[in-house]
């Protein structure tokens, strides 16, 4: 039985409580062992200095398309005045305000620049004429530069909507609603055009000599899908721990499987654009980079991409039924977030190792370590908050939502 009126909401279990606790400190102190851990055992490892950084730019970028996926949803949910997702954007909105962490997470990056991006070694655009030409935008203080003001939108951004969201529950003022309706549009650009040139700095730079002028819209198209994923995991997570039983229904389960299909088609159709075209124009400045993604054991990391990213998912969520199971969709989600990981993965790893696919105890122990800090700081930040905006004006509507 779901709830019918928006006053039954505080009938609802709606806090962590003392599991927001125990996840913080368990989480997070597990986070930071298996990060150490991690870290050490690359001292005995050769070139072991490149190989942590190369993984924890892997996983690290994992983890921002989550919260970043997380931002353009609540902003799309209010500009485009959703009522069916009132009952979820909490929870999105505690994830994008997780970019705090994730720009303290940024610092071991800034000191992996010389092994991760050959641009910044000292000299590197003297022997280089393609990086001294791109040099005014690629270089270090440029660089770090672009990274703060990314960082300080993202943060400024989630936590201007958190925190509007959470007054609300205390005034009940409809003028909040309304203002951040206002904000929204412009936030979207802005949030478009710094995910944009983040991907370039962070990811695509990562070899300098290729350039892909929608990589921004591949990332972008990849977390919007690993967002969603996530959101639905943690969803099911919460009612299997006896929190929003009755206000999140399987309506709503039905939406969040729209939208993991939607995202699996335009990852597909973003990913075969870039391909395709660069195949067409056969240019070596162009097709290199995707030569080395198609050796060297590389290629069966593509074809796991092309069939368990798009082909299985698709056929998976494709019907109505899978969409209204709770614990089948919440399968799909997982499936759906180890495929966005792998792609990230093969995104980053062939500029470190071309001539075979490195994967061992290190990328696991950044993928877990990061994701035990991730999830710390999101539990840290749901303590003594309402999982659901008790007092948004469109509560009633998502309460009642029915898929046609």
């Amino acid at each position: 039985m779901h709830l019918t009126d928006p006053t039954q909401i505080f009938e609802e279990r709606r806090h962590l409580e003392r599991l927001g606790l125990r996840t913080t400190q368990w989480a997070g102190g597990a986070g930071l062992a298996l990060l150490a851990g991690t870290f050490l055992m690359c001292l005995f490892l050769e070139d072991g200095r490149s190989r942590f950084f190369h993984s924890y730019l892997t996983s690290y970028a994992f983890y921002v398309s989550l919260s970043l996926g997380a931002l353009f949803f609540v902003a799309l949910h209010h500009i485009s005045r959703a009522g069916w997702s009132v009952v979820v954007r909490r929870l999105a909105e505690l994830m994008g305000a997780n970019t705090l962490l994730l720009a303290v997470l940024f610092l071991p990056i800034l000191a992996g620049l010389e092994p991760l991006y050959p641009w910044s070694q000292t000299g590197a655009a003297h022997a280089d004429p393609l990086l001294a030409w791109k040099s005014p935008y690629l270089n270090v203080v440029f660089f770090l530069a672009r990274s703060l003001f990314y960082f300080a939108v993202w943060t400024g951004l989630s936590y201007y909507l958190l925190s509007r969201s959470l007054e609300q529950d205390t005034s009940g003022h409809v003028e909040l609603t309304l203002r951040l309706e206002r904000i929204s549009a412009p936030a979207l650009l802005l949030l478009g055009m710094t995910v944009t040139f983040a991907a370039f700095d962070w990811l695509m730079s990562l070899d300098a000599h290729w350039y892909s002028t929608i990589f921004g819209v591949y990332y972008f198209s990849g977390g919007m899908l690993g967002f969603f994923a996530f959101l639905t995991l943690v969803v099911y997570a919460l009612q299997r721990a006896g929190r929003l039983t009755r206000a999140i229904t399987v309506e709503h389960y039905h939406d969040l499987g729209k939208w993991l299909l939607a995202f699996t088609l335009f990852w597909a159709y973003i990913a075969f654009s870039q391909y395709m075209l660069m195949w067409y124009a056969n240019l070596p400045e162009e097709t290199g980079w995707f030569l080395r993604r198609q050796s060297g054991g590389w290629g069966w990391v593509g074809l796991i991409l092309i069939f368990g990213h798009f082909i299985i998912p698709f056929f998976g969520l494709l019907s109505r039924y899978p969409k209204r199971r709770k614990p089948l969709l919440a399968f799909w989600a997982g499936w759906i977030l180890v495929m966005h990981w792998i792609d990230l993965y093969w995104l980053v790893m062939p500029e470190f190792s071309p001539d075979s696919v490195p994967l061992n105890g290190v990328d696991f122990g950044c993928l877990a370590g990061l994701g035990g800090l991730y999830l710390a700081n999101l539990a840290r930040l749901a303590r003594g908050r309402s999982l659901v905006p008790v007092k948004d004006p469109r509560l009633g509507e998502s309460l009642t939502f029915e898929n046609a």
